[in-house]
């Protein structure tokens, strides 16, 4: 079997690759600026007219994980609407088009600020740009037979990952005090890239049975945003030798949204009876890795004491 990655050099999309390979699965790496990859790979512009057909040609299932927000974080900036619409569904749309299976990455904020437990089951109430762009990508692929995996916070080792657990890591490592939103105790459900990486290894394994609709990914347990900043200056603390840096509770900034600001726990029951898919990377360990790979302010790894 061969599996074309969409993104295929992007901080999940690095990992998918290298794990359907591991797994004995034909990769094809396409990306705008892939680099080195031991993959086979394709450099492509997929908004260009009939590209997208071009680099599916040949293979089983593809992996849809483009995205294109115009920032750095989830948040699609004003004006860049368009533009993060021909990415973020405009590939899907040409790629599905293509009569080719696709799994396409999807998100657990798409149910909208409403709902703090979720399990797939609930209705879809998008409030932000991006989650409007997920779900209409999502609800072309399903149309055309394949699935979406709603993923709820991914985190893990190295520089692609523009997430709060990388970003918050890089300021304990600079000595800066972490700050909280209000007290943190609003739960976020965090599931390690590898575990991620798995669950699409799966997701193409069992195709047949997931088509048609979308799944929850997540590790089912909720925990304080506070807590998670703790055992972030905990870890760069073991790893420096220095004590941890302070976790401060400061006010919301006036461009925090309800989505900001609400819980989410992520409930993958449905997936994992068809699957046997679990999450198995508890945060203190996936937290380690990411200080690990986390340099200073000069470009340093950090050492031990």
């Amino acid at each position: 079997m061969k599996v074309a990655v969409l993104g295929g050099s992007g901080f999940v999309g690095a990992v998918v690759a290298e794990r359907l390979a591991g797994a004995g699965l034909g990769v094809r790496v396409v990306a705008r600026n892939p680099g080195w990859s031991p993959h086979e790979v394709v450099r492509a512009d997929l908004t260009e007219p009939g590209r997208a057909a071009e680099v599916v040609a040949g293979v089983d299932v593809v992996l849809s994980l483009v995205l294109h927000t115009g920032s750095g974080s989830w948040r699609v900036e004003p004006g860049q609407a368009a533009a993060a619409e021909a990415v973020n569904v405009g590939i899907v749309r040409a790629a599905a088009a293509s009569g080719v299976p696709v799994v396409v990455a999807g998100s657990t904020s798409q149910v909208g600020p409403g709902r703090e437990w979720i399990d797939g089951s609930e209705p879809d109430a998008p409030e932000s740009e991006y989650d409007r762009q997920k779900l209409a990508a999502e609800r072309i692929v399903v149309a055309a037979g394949g699935c979406c995996l709603r993923l709820p916070t991914v985190y893990g080792p190295g520089p692609l990952d523009r997430g709060v657990v990388s970003a918050m890591a890089r300021r304990a490592v600079a000595g800066e005090a972490l700050t909280v939103w209000g007290d943190g105790s609003m739960l976020r459900d965090l599931v390690f890239v590898e575990d991620v990486a798995e669950a699409f290894l799966l997701a193409v394994r069992h195709l047949d049975a997931l088509r048609g609709r979308h799944w929850v990914i997540g590790s089912g347990q909720g925990v304080p945003v506070r807590t998670v900043f703790e055992t972030i200056a905990a870890a760069v603390a073991e790893r420096t030798g220095r004590p941890p840096v302070p976790v401060l509770s400061v006010p919301p900034p006036p461009h925090a949204t309800a989505m900001d600001l609400r819980g989410l726990v992520a409930d993958p029951r449905a997936f994992t009876e068809v699957t046997g898919w679990r999450a198995t990377t508890g945060l203190a360990e996936g937290v380690a890795r990411v200080v690990a790979s986390t340099k200073d302010t000069a470009g340093t790894p950090i050492l031990g004491p």
